[in-house]
């Protein structure tokens, strides 16, 4: 548990964690939507990718890292990765935050995607791509037919997607492959599919040769742009949060992995310069 005296009075940065580099396009999003707040990336680099892990696993690291990010002073914590969202959320949410600190708030990724499906499919067919976990976890299909239970939802794992990218292979002609077979498969499955949902943070890299293999007239959403706006109206609906979240327009970053390779990486990501500080999670 987060002893109280132990977090630091006063405003602070709008905490964004990930297990490895595709939250940066969600950050990358959330800064260029709102500069004037101060944000703290955490990417627990080291044990990338949670993809493939267990429902406890996930939870567990993620909530070493929602820990750490409150410990340093985080009032808002942003799960800017799909797999964090569908296996640890709403555990966090119902269990862990009434122990930790109950003013503080960890908010996911999927949602404010799912919300934005509604007014965008025609044919009310909707298809996923991400990670074995995200679409095992079937979070995805449990907030669709919440709030839009008209909708088919088809989702397909791509278990090769994230070490392209996370390989620097996205661009290269090897990836085609890849591509066109999950989207082959997807819309053979479902060939009503008119809006494709990208439900891993590092898909958009591969949008170029997403936009390549999708059928004529299918919109693919990235997530980036949704997150951002529905942070934007969750400060706006939540003013106590909002003054909860200090502005002079910063951006710090923490890596389990070395600096240095954070670094090269994130700068890539971001096309800025980054200098991150190596953290250990505490068990």
């Amino acid at each position: 548990m987060v002893q109280p005296s132990s977090l630091p009075a006063g405003a602070g940065p709008i905490g964004v964690f990930d297990s490895g580099f595709g939250g940066l396009t969600v950050l990358k999003n959330i800064r260029t939507h709102l500069p004037q707040y101060d944000y703290l990336f955490l990417g627990d680099n080291a044990r990338a990718p949670y993809g493939t892990r267990s429902f406890d696993v996930v939870y567990q690291y993620t909530l070493q890292g929602v820990k750490t990010l409150f410990e340093k002073g985080c009032h808002l914590v942003i799960l800017a990765c799909n797999t964090a969202s569908a296996k640890a959320l709403r555990t966090i949410q119902q269990h862990d935050l009434s122990q930790l600190d109950p003013y503080r708030r960890v908010l996911g990724i999927i949602r404010p995607t799912v919300e934005a499906v509604g007014a965008l499919t025609r044919t009310r067919h909707v298809g996923l791509l991400a990670t074995p976990g995200t679409v095992s976890s079937q979070s995805y299909d449990l907030e669709i037919c919440k709030l839009h239970p008209d909708i088919r939802l088809s989702g397909l794992a791509c278990p090769m997607w994230v070490p392209l990218v996370e390989n620097f292979e996205y661009d290269k002609p090897g990836a085609d492959y890849f591509v066109k077979d999950r989207l082959d498969n997807l819309f053979q499955k479902d060939p009503l599919i008119d809006t494709l949902l990208l439900g891993c943070t590092h898909y958009p890299f591969l949008l170029p040769k997403i936009e390549r293999y999708t059928p004529a007239g299918v919109r693919i959403i990235t997530q980036g742009e949704y997150v951002a706006r529905s942070l934007e109206d969750y400060l706006r609906r939540h003013p106590e949060m909002d003054a909860k979240c200090s502005r002079r327009g910063s951006c710090s970053f923490l890596t389990t992995e070395d600096a240095d390779n954070f670094n090269t990486t994130a700068c890539l990501f971001l096309q800025e310069k980054v200098h991150a500080h190596h953290i250990v999670l505490e068990e």
